[in-house]
Formats: structure tokens, C-alpha cells, sequence
């Protein structure tokens, strides 16, 4: 999954950057605002608290139809509204049954899925086999132009329905059986597939949610612990309350209330003015006064971002390995994540966060500091001619990382002329999508399920609609194939490390750090978690005064 760019206010190292020539577009949106007087809960005999409101500080999301969800802001409110077939352990990502009752295969390649019976949307509409069977159908339909179409390419027929005229609405390899039973013939085997069934991709959908997909859109209706409670306000907010009808863990409190900033740090400002109960967006200078002031509200964990410069392979400015290796072993990472972030980040010597089995804290032999060495494989590529434009979105977080990255690249390979494109998320992805940028850029992957697999197989085979480099290599398929039919989930990830060995010597992306997420809050709320897929566990929130 694509993350947005935390936003918050970096700060500049001496010795790091230098002045570069910015070209960029305004920010659109404005800071939701207000003092809301929020109901506090009620204690239990067990002690939990239940009921009451909260607010917690949020990106504006891009897309709220599961099938079209492809951001982490997308992801943190959705996760609320749906449940799906597998949920996963708020610590450990471990996967678990949710709305599955059983998921079996005696080949790794025919599943049989019994799903729990008595659930229901928000709307009252029973959750059937058919609801998932046919969600699945409209997402991966390519007339519909859902961002998750290629997390069904494993299911057969799949590729019928991304035909350039398709004949056909539904996947063959999708059999309803009863109402709490279907099957799912995949092409092929794939030990991972259970794992994957957690992602929003696969949520079941209502049947009003077909009517008109936009108004669907504005205030979704789902089968989660919490539902809209109003529209869906731009810029400005989003409202959820307790599903009263919710068969999963009752969530703790009434009512959630997600307030959208576009200005950086605006979430944590609010919460230092006793306006917002929990922020998502605390700037890195500010990180130290918030440890201090919150104590136990300031909450930080291993995120599951791996942040990266991808190159244009399109524009042959870049065809040569060489040259991004070069590129690579001119940056100081550990000087960048001591310097800039403070040791908030992890330097990435491997492209599989250390969150999932089968990550390396040593893969990447071109990812330590050798200016000499960059030299001479620059050397070696020709050299480089011409401005060097870097494209971003806009944070002021990672801005000035981004800025040290510059100025190493002009200290150890001597590229003068370097020149920042800076956008807002939304404008900085439809580019790189289109294929617009013309030299290196700056984006973060997020894991959809834990699992090796989600680092590798949708940034690097060929032609996958999330492969923003225009990377190919069929050795790489290869051994992501090998890995997708092997016999189990553990030996899967000597194939994927093998993909891995090819990707780091071809260098595509160049690794530059893991991330870090945290999040503060008052003193209202308790029981305050992030998992590992960067969004606050808000069914989990206790509102205590």
C-alpha cells in the first residue's frame, strides 16, 4: 500500500543541506478546527469503559470503497467501517480469522471459505458468501478502475476481466456454494492466499453499494464495529458511531470523530490547545517536548513503511545499473536518520520491512556509504549530464532528508545542478502513475498483510499496476513464483529473498529507511494503540473523562 508522507515541521542540520531550487503547487485544504465538549464513557464492573466521543487528527482519505483504498489514510477508516474473512493481532500482525468461520485447501490452490453466519451490514442486509463473491467480482473488474484490481490476479479468471474489452463481470475461479459457504480456484498454488484475506481489497460490500458507487462512497456501508454517522465531510471530518449490531468485539466508544488537517503539525497543535484528543502528525522537532509533556500519551512504534527513491526506468537517463548503484552507496543513511530524524527512522538495507518474516538486516551490499566507490561506478555509466530533478510530495517532515539526499549526491558524485518538483500527495502520485516524473522520486510502501510476498511482489513484477519504476526482470518473476507456489508460508521466503538479491544488485529503488509512526494524546482517552499497519486502533480507545 502507498503511504502519504506523515506531514509535520522538519528541521535543517548544518553540514546535511544546501539551498536547491524548488518548483512546486500550493497546498489544497484547509485544517478541520474546533473545541468540541466530547461525552466521557462509563467505567464497568470489569473496569472497561465504555461509551463516550473522541477525536483523533487524520489525512484526508483519497478513496473510502475498499476496492479503491490504496492509502494509509484511506485504510485507517475503512479498517473501521469493514470487517473482513482475517483480521491481524494488533501487535504482531499475526493473522487471525474474523469473519471466517474456516479457510481450508488440500492444494494450496482450491480454498473453501465458511464464513460466520448472523452477521450484518449497517443497513441491515444480511453479510452473505455472495456479498464477498461478488465484491471481489466489482473490484476486479477493469471497467470499474479499482486500485486493488491486482490483488485478485491469483484467481482465476481474473485476467478475462482486465481484458481491454471483457466479456465477462464475474471470475470463474468464484463459486458460491450456500450463504456461508464459496470456494476460490486459484491458477495456481499460493500458500500465501490466507494471508492476504485481512487486506481491504477483500472486505465484503452491501448490494446498495452498486447503486450509485459515488453517493455509496460519501457514507459507506459496511459490516465493521463503527458506521458513518453522516456523511463524509472533505477536508473537514469524518464521523463514525458504534454498529450497535456489530457480532466482533464490541468496540469501546459511542463515537469517533477523524478531523482532517492540510497543514502540517495542525492535529498535534490542536491537541496541545485541548482541541483533539489524539494527533497522528507530531513534527520531528517537536518530538522530544512531546515525551516530555505526555509521558505515557506519547505512544511509538515500528511502522511498517519502507521508504525509497524508485527511478524513471522509462527515461534511459537511468538504464544503466551502474548509475543507481552509484547513486546508493553516495548516501549516508545513518548520518541522514541520526541528523534529521533523530533516530526515528531505520536505515534499510533490505526492501522487506523487519515487521515480516524473511527481512535481512544485511541483504543490500549497495546500500552503505562508499563515496569512492560511487565514483567509480558513475564512472563506469557514463557519468551524468544535465539537471538532476528529484520529485516529492509535500512534507515538511521529510523534506529537509530529502534535501540531505541532494546535497550527497552533489557532494560525492559531483551533480551540480539539482532540482526539487514538489506536489501535494495527490498530484505528486497521478505523475509518478502516469509516468510523468523525469528523474528519481520519493515515495513509501506500506504493508497489506505480513508477509514477505507484499514487499516484493507488487513494487517489482513486471507490469503490476503498483510497480511505479517500470522494473522488469524475469529472473525476479521467476523466483516470486517460485515463492507464491511453494508448499508453505515459511518456505516462500527463501524464494522471495532470492528476488530480493536480484532486485538490490539491480537497484530499481534505491532503500533508504524504515519508519517509525507514533502518535500523542490527552489524557481523556487511554488503552491508545497503533498496529502495525500505522493506524490508531480506534475500537480499542477508552474515553475516561
Amino acid at each position: 500500500m502507498l503511504g502519504t508522507w506523515r506531514r509535520g515541521t522538519g528541521r535543517r542540520v548544518a553540514g546535511l543541506l544546501a539551498p536547491v531550487l524548488v518548483v512546486g503547487a500550493g497546498l489544497a485544504g484547509c485544517s478541520a478546527g474546533g473545541g468540541v465538549k466530547e461525552a466521557a464513557g462509563a467505567r464497568l464492573p470489569d473496569g472497561q469503559v465504555r461509551g463516550g466521543m473522541f477525536s483523533v487528527s487524520a489525512d484526508e482519505p483519497e478513496h473510502l470503497l475498499p476496492a479503491n483504498a490504496t492509502t494509509t489514510a484511506d485504510g485507517q477508516i475503512v479498517s473501521a467501517l469493514f470487517t473482513g474473512l482475517v483480521e491481524y493481532d494488533p501487535q504482531t500482525a499475526e493473522p487471525r480469522n474474523a469473519m471466517a468461520e474456516s479457510i481450508r485447501s488440500d492444494d494450496q490452490r482450491i480454498w473453501t471459505i465458511r464464513i460466520k453466519s448472523g452477521w450484518t451490514f449497517h443497513d441491515g442486509e444480511p453479510v452473505t458468501a455472495r456479498s464477498f463473491v461478488d465484491a471481489w467480482n466489482f473490484a476486479a473488474y477493469a471497467g470499474n478502475a479499482n486500485g486493488n484490481a491486482p490483488y485478485f490476479n491469483k484467481v482465476e479468471g481474473y485476467a478475462a476481466l482486465q481484458a481491454e474489452h471483457p466479456t465477462t463481470r464475474e471470475m470463474p475461479g468464484l463459486t458460491v456454494i450456500n450463504d456461508t459457504t464459496f470456494t476460490v480456484r486459484l491458477v495456481d498454488s499460493f500458500s500465501q492466499f490466507p494471508i492476504l484475506l485481512g487486506f481491504q481489497a477483500f472486505y465484503p460490500l452491501p448490494r446498495s453499494a452498486y447503486g450509485d458507487l459515488r453517493a455509496y462512497e460519501e457514507a459507506p456501508v459496511g459490516n465493521g464495529p463503527y458506521e458513518m454517522d453522516g456523511r463524509w465531510r472533505h477536508d473537514e471530518s469524518i464521523r463514525l458511531r458504534r454498529f450497535p449490531a456489530y457480532k466482533g468485539p464490541a468496540p469501546s466508544a459511542d463515537t469517533v470523530e477523524f478531523r482532517i488537517y492540510a497543514k502540517p503539525g495542525g492535529g498535534y497543535e490542536d491537541l496541545l490547545a485541548g482541541n483533539i484528543d489524539i494527533a497522528t502528525d507530531v513534527p520531528p522537532d517537536q518530538l522530544a517536548a512531546a515525551k516530555a509533556e505526555f509521558k505515557s500519551g506519547f505512544i511509538e512504534r515500528r511502522s511498517s513503511a519502507f521508504n525509497y527513491l524508485g527511478f524513471p526506468l522509462w527515461d534511459n537517463t537511468f538504464a544503466r545499473k551502474e548509475l543507481r548503484q552509484a547513486f546508493s552507496l553516495a548516501i549516508d543513511r545513518e548520518a541522514i536518520v541520526k541528523a534529521i530524524y533523530n533516530g526515528t527512522r531505520e536505515p534499510a538495507h533490505s526492501v522487506i520491512n523487519p515487521l515480516v518474516p524473511g527481512s535481512r538486516p544485511d541483504a543490500c551490499r549497495l546500500c552503505s556509504f562508499d563515496p569512492a566507490r560511487a565514483r567509480t561506478l558513475l564512472a563506469q555509466a557514463g557519468g551524468f549530464t544535465g539537471p538532476l530533478n528529484l520529485w516529492f510530495s509535500t512534507s515538511a517532515e521529510n523534506q529537509p532528508a530529502i534535501e540531505a539526499v541532494a546535497n550527497m549526491l552533489r557532494t560525492n558524485l559531483g551533480i551540480t545542478d539539482i532540482r526539487f518538483n514538489v506536489f501535494d500527495f495527490a498530484q505528486f502520485l497521478s505523475l509518478v502513475k502516469a509516468r510523468k516524473v523525469t528523474g528519481p522520486f520519493f515515495s513509501n510502501w506500506l504493508m497489506d498483510y505480513p508477509s514477505p510476498h507484499t514487499y516484493i511482489a507488487p513494487l517489482y513484477t513486471a507490469g503490476a499496476r503498483t510497480n511505479r519504476t517500470g522494473y522488469a526482470n524475469p529472473l525476479v518473476d521467476q523466483h516470486i513464483a517460485e515463492g507464491d507456489r511453494a508448499p508453505s508460508v515459511a518456505a516462500a521466503i527463501t524464494a522471495y529473498q532470492a528476488a530480493e538479491d536480484v532486485i538490490l544488485d539491480d537497484m530499481p529503488v534505491i532503500p533508504l529507511w524504515f519508519g517509525k509512526t507514533r502518535a500523542v494524546h490527552g489524557d481523556r482517552v487511554t488503552h491508545v494503540a497503533i498496529d502495525p499497519f500505522s493506524r490508531i486502533r480506534v475500537q480499542d480507545v477508552q474515553v475516561v473523562g
